[in-house]
């Protein structure tokens, strides 16, 4: 939506190592070089936007990648802004988004086996995560191979 090509495609961020998100869009292909792209976020309706500080831009100088560091999320949910500019005009788009979490590998992982018995326990922590804090969220699939 927007001025006749502006529109962005393929919005999406992704949290990873637990404080870093990583947003990504796609410019529609007849958007003009003079378009702008202006990211803001917050984590619920209640904050101030915050605007990316870090961009990344495509052959023609426009925004098309974002990195925040130190992200925190108390839920789900964010709330993103999307100012577009073109020819001194700039039209907002505002939409909430449901933000995907790369998970770390788990944590303190021991492996003890005893030959007699032929079992082998193991153990870990959880990842370390941005937002999930109830441990039964996780599940787990354990690969065995032999050697």
């Amino acid at each position: 939506t927007g001025m006749n090509g502006t529109a962005i495609e393929n919005f999406a961020c992704v949290i990873f190592n637990v404080s870093f998100m990583n947003c990504t869009w796609h410019v529609n292909g007849t958007a003009s070089g003079d378009t702008q792209y202006f990211l803001y976020w917050r984590t619920s309706r209640k904050e101030d936007f915050t605007e990316c500080q870090n961009y990344i831009k495509d052959n023609y100088g426009r925004h098309t990648e974002c990195r925040f560091q130190n992200v925190t999320i108390e839920n789900k949910r964010a709330y993103f802004l999307i100012n577009v500019s073109r020819s001194g005009q700039t039209i907002p788009f505002i939409s909430d988004y449901i933000i995907i979490e790369k998970l770390t590998p788990p944590l303190n992982v021991t492996v003890n086996c005893t030959e007699a018995s032929h079992c082998c326990e193991i153990q870990w922590q959880p990842p370390r995560t941005s937002h999930v804090k109830k441990r039964a969220c996780f599940k787990y699939q354990i690969v065995i191979e032999n050697k």
